[in-house]
C-alpha cells in the first residue's frame, strides 16, 4: 500500500501554500486577530468562487469538488502552517461533516451548496458550559420546535450565517438543528480567549426557532463520527503548525550567534532539534494515517482519530514550547510569531478534548 502523495495533491498543496503566503502573512493574521469577526470576507470569497477550497470534499451532487479527506488534509496542513484567520474549520470540518453524515437528505440539498460556493458560514454548537464533549454533556433541549438552553467554546459562532445545533430533542433523543446566525432570541456573544486566531462564542437560545435537519435515527454513534472526523482534520493543523515551529526554530539556529559561532552547533539545540524533529515525523505518520481512515470511513477511524488527536497535540505544543526556548528572550516577545503557535498549540490541544481525555478514549475503543 503506498501513503505517498499523488502529483495532484502535491500540486494542491503548491497551490494552497503560495495563496496562503499571498493572503496570510504575519502581519494579516495580527490584523485578522484585532478585528471583531477575525477574518476577512473578501479573501473568504476568493477562497470559494475562485480555489474551490470550501467544497473540497463535498460531493458533486451538492454543489462541491467531491474530493477524499486526504485532499482536505493537505488543504489543512498548509492552513495550520500559515495560522489562516477564517471560519474554514467550523465551516468545513464540522458543520459540513456534520450534514454529510448527520443530515437528512433535505438538509444536505439545501445547506451543503451555500456552504461548497463560499456564501454560508457555518459552525456546529456541541459543547456547554459544562465543558464536556461526551453525550452526558448535552442538556440543551428543544420543545414545539424551539431551543432553550446555552451553548460556549462555538467556534466562529459570533459570525456564522448557519449554526447547527445538537440538543435533547422532545422526545427525549439527541437530534441536529439548523438555526439562522440572526434568529430571533438568539444572543451571541464572543468569548475572549488565549488564542485570538481562532475565535469563540458563547450562544443563548431563549426559545428560538429551529428546523430539525438530522435524518431519521439519528443517534450519538452518527455524530461520534462527526467528532473523529472533526479531530483528525485539527490533527492536520496541528501538524502543519508543528512543522512550522520546528523550522522557524532550525532558521533561527543557523543565524544566531552566540561566544563566536551559531547556536545550532551547541549540543543542547541539536538535541532539541533532533527531538522535536522526531516528534513532528511521528505525528505526520499519525495524522497521515488518519486522513486514509478518514477517507475511507472504515473501522479504524475511531481508535486512529483518538490517537492521531492526542500525539498531534502533544508534538505541536512540545514544538511550540522549544521554539520559544531556542528564540531565547525574543521568543517571549509580543513582536515575534513564535508565541502565536504557542497559544494556537494550546488551544488546539483542549479543543475536542486533552491528550488525556482521548488516551481514554482510545482505550475504551479497542477495549482496555
Amino acid at each position: 500500500m503506498n501513503f505517498a502523495f499523488s502529483e495532484e495533491q502535491e500540486e494542491l498543496r503548491k497551490v494552497v501554500k503560495t495563496f496562503l503566503e499571498a493572503k496570510s502573512p504575519e502581519a494579516e493574521v495580527r490584523a485578522q486577530m484585532d478585528t471583531t469577526d477575525g477574518f476577512d470576507p473578501a479573501v473568504w470569497r476568493q477562497m470559494g468562487e475562485e480555489m474551490g477550497l470550501q467544497g473540497l470534499i463535498i460531493p458533486e451532487n451538492y454543489g462541491g469538488s467531491g474530493y477524499s479527506y486526504v485532499e482536505l488534509g493537505v488543504v489543512l496542513e498548509e492552513m495550520g502552517k500559515a495560522l489562516l484567520c477564517a471560519p474554514f474549520f467550523s465551516t468545513v470540518a464540522l458543520a459540513a461533516n456534520a450534514l454529510m453524515h448527520g443530515g437528512s437528505e433535505a438538509a444536505k440539498n439545501e445547506y451543503l451548496p451555500g456552504i461548497a460556493s463560499g456564501a454560508t458560514t457555518a459552525t456546529v454548537a456541541f459543547t456547554e458550559e459544562n465543558g464536556r464533549w461526551d453525550e452526558a454533556g448535552v442538556t440543551l433541549t428543544e420543545a414545539g420546535g424551539k431551543l432553550t438552553g446555552t451553548k460556549s467554546f462555538v467556534l466562529d459562532g459570533h459570525t456564522a450565517n448557519l449554526v447547527l445545533v445538537l440538543a435533547k430533542s422532545s422526545g427525549g433523543g439527541l437530534a441536529l438543528y439548523a438555526v439562522d446566525g440572526g434568529a430571533s432570541g438568539l444572543t451571541r456573544t464572543a468569548l475572549s480567549t488565549m488564542d485570538q486566531t481562532r475565535k469563540q462564542a458563547k450562544l443563548e437560545f431563549n426559545g428560538v426557532e429551529a428546523k430539525l435537519v438530522s435524518k431519521d435515527g439519528f443517534s450519538w454513534a452518527d455524530w461520534s463520527t462527526v467528532l473523529d472526523l472533526a479531530a483528525v482534520a485539527l490533527a492536520a493543523e496541528q501538524v502543519g503548525g508543528a512543522e512550522r515551529c520546528l523550522n522557524m526554530a532550525v532558521e533561527y539556529a543557523k543565524v544566531r550567534v552566540q561566544f563566536g559561532r551559531p547556536i545550532g552547533s551547541f549540543q543542547a539545540i541539536k538535541h532539541k532539534c533532533a527531538d522535536m524533529l522526531l516528534e513532528v515525523e511521528s505525528a505526520k505518520s499519525a495524522a497521515y494515517y488518519a486522513f486514509w481512515c478518514a477517507a475511507e470511513l472504515n473501522e479504524e477511524l475511531p481508535s486512529v482519530a483518538s490517537l492521531a488527536k492526542a500525539y498531534c497535540s502533544e508534538a505541536y505544543f512540545h514544538s511550540a514550547a522549544e521554539n520559544i526556548q531556542i528564540h531565547g528572550g525574543i521568543g517571549f516577545t509580543w513582536e515575534h510569531p513564535a508565541h502565536l503557535y504557542f497559544k494556537r498549540a494550546k488551544s488546539s490541544e483542549l479543543l475536542f478534548g486533552d491528550p488525556t481525555y482521548h488516551r481514554e478514549l482510545l482505550a475504551q475503543r479497542i477495549g482496555i
